[in-house]
């Protein structure tokens, strides 16, 4: 049975590390996120419930402390039986008034072990379904149909494999205190979202095929597009934004010519760029792409031998679509002695929505000329795509340009494997690549934003000594600070949440995130090398980036061809 990378030691771990790595990130999110928000007030006693109708019928929402939320409305049909693999289709219409109260299942999950334990307080924890497809819409109270708002679409990440719309941490709420209509969605997962089969391939022609994760991100734009201004939000001006697996959603959709027209600003956190990240692998071909040497098809039928079902054809698929939802989400059981290859959940270059990498794209000028907002943590390692067991090793990947990374990370030799490493990754992963695309969109003329995140909650600075790890900007962004193990967020705290849910809602209504009483944020020039940067000691503005030589060589190793080291 094939192998990715050569079947090298430990690569049947590798979805097992970023499921992890994407799940930790998602918890430090969720804890962040469950208890009082940052600047929120004491709830005010319940108005009448509101009702608004969408095309598939009436919706009855909540009103609490000035804001309406719609949980729970469906935005396609479930994707089960026959509807496993194919596109997102129309959701089924009822007749009377929905209750939209309560977030809907999330998809699919949870290969890594079971859910943690919910905090007390906190909602209980879902169970995850196939019947998944739900979105969530907060406004003010006070909007009324046509009020023209600005509409944020929010694609959570977890490695395309974990996540929901759902998460206390990324709850609406502060949004729409600030005249946002903000809508989050789901979209399926893992096996579910991105699956490739001979007999797919040839069923319905005119289908397209793979990503079906792509395609319930943009059925949830098109559902925004036909009924948010019921809401009192403007179809015309979405901003579509994400973290991690969702903010490679976001580069991709900005490559992809079926979501041309659907949104109209974009933000990408700690979502990469660069091939290699989560990126699109070859649908049948293999040994023609280094960084995916095993194809989509490929994957799919070791998946269906190890299910015991054998050959290609529509016998096979349908027995592939009558096996359990838990049964596709675990896969076959391990074998005692036997090593089984692994595989990592990523899209595909299937033609018609994946046509090519955002990489590819970005390099060639493809991309819309949208406002874009991107940027990452100062402490953003995820996915430890490098790796090395001595110092020597880690300056030899970077080939002829060994010399330059070292005198850019350990100048004076003292620095621990470890913390080069990590700081390898974070450049690797998410830096670079998040300086990458706004110099490309920069050169397309497009207005951008660069930014990095260093700050840490109080309560937080000696459990991440580091930095701003993975995900540590969300709560800030949504408004959702909660207390952390070290107590209650302090005032300073609560300023820094205000101001960079600020800059997030300017860009929102402009495509520019400056506003009045905020730090001067300027558009990204590449040839100025700044950065801005929401500082350790609370303050934020630009300036000159420190990692300028660790981002340059690592875009001179990036750009020669070396990538990930497994």
């Amino acid at each position: 049975m094939r192998t990715e990378r050569g079947d090298r030691a430990g690569a049947a771990s590798t979805v097992s590390r970023l499921l992890w790595c994407s799940l930790a990130a998602l918890a430090i999110a969720v804890a962040m996120g469950v208890g009082t928000a940052a600047f929120s007030q004491a709830p005010a006693p319940s108005q009448t419930p509101p009702v608004v109708r969408v095309e598939s019928g009436d919706v009855q929402g909540l009103v609490e402390d000035g804001v309406a939320s719609f949980k729970g409305i469906p935005f396609a049909a479930p994707p089960v039986g026959e509807l496993r693999w194919r596109p997102p289709q129309p959701p089924v219409k009822w007749t009377g008034v929905r209750p939209a109260v309560e977030f809907g299942a999330n998809c699919m999950q949870g290969r890594g072990g079971p859910p943690p334990a919910a905090a007390a307080g906190a909602p209980a924890v879902r169970v995850p379904s196939e019947d998944c497809l739900f979105l969530n819409v907060w406004h003010p109270a006070s909007a009324t149909p046509g009020a023209k708002l600005p509409v944020m679409v929010w694609i959570h990440g977890g490695g395309f494999v974990g996540g929901s719309g759902a998460s206390p941490g990324t709850s609406g709420t502060q949004f729409a205190k600030q005249g946002v209509v903000l809508v989050s969605i789901n979209y399926r997962l893992g096996r579910f979202g991105f699956f490739a089969f001979p007999a797919l391939s040839r069923e319905r022609p005119d289908d397209t095929k793979g990503n079906y994760a792509y395609m319930d991100q943009i059925a949830a734009l098109h559902w925004v597009k036909g009924n948010i201004a019921a809401f009192g939000g403007d179809p015309g001006n979405v901003t579509i934004f994400g973290f991690s697996a969702g903010g490679v959603s976001v580069h991709s959709l900005l490559a992809s010519p079926m979501a041309r027209g659907l949104f109209h600003k974009a933000i990408a956190q700690s979502g990469g760029s660069r091939d290699s990240v989560l990126t699109a692998r070859p649908m049948r071909e293999d040994g023609v792409d280094p960084n995916y040497p095993v194809s989509a098809e490929t994957i799919g039928i070791s998946f269906a031998r190890s299910m015991g079902i054998e050959g290609t054809d529509q016998a096979a698929l349908a027995s592939l679509r009558a096996l359990s939802a838990e049964a596709v989400l675990r896969g076959a059981a391990a074998q005692p002695g036997v090593s089984a290859p692994s595989y990592e959940t990523t899209p595909m270059l299937d033609g018609k929505l994946v046509t090519e990498t955002a990489e590819t794209a970005y390099k060639a000028r493809r991309q819309p000329r949208v406002p874009l907002l991107v940027g990452s943590n100062s402490a953003d390692t995820a996915g430890n795509r490098i790796r090395a067991t001595t110092k020597e090793e880690l300056w030899a990947r970077y080939g002829q340009w060994s010399a330059q990374a070292k005198a850019a990370y350990d100048p004076d030799g003292t620095t621990e494997l470890a913390t080069l490493v990590s700081r390898a990754n974070d450049d690797f992963g998410q830096a670079e690549p998040a300086r990458f695309a706004a110099n490309a969109f920069a050169a397309n003329g497009s207005p951008v934003y660069l930014y990095r995140f260093s700050y840490v909650q109080t309560s937080m600075r000696e459990q991440m000594r580091a930095g701003s790890p993975h995900g540590g900007e969300i709560a800030y962004v949504f408004g959702t600070l909660a207390a952390g193990r070290g107590g209650a967020p302090t005032p300073e705290d609560q300023a820094v949440a205000r101001m960079a849910q600020s800059y997030w809602v300017n860009f929102a209504r402009t495509g520019d995130p400056n506003g009045r009483g905020l730090p001067a944020w300027p558009r990204h020039d590449p040839g100025k090398d700044l950065i801005f940067d929401f500082r350790p000691d609370g303050t934020a503005g630009a300036g000159p980036d420190p990692r300028k030589a660790r981002l340059d060589v690592t875009q001179l190793a990036t750009e020669s061809g070396k990538r990930a080291d497994y």
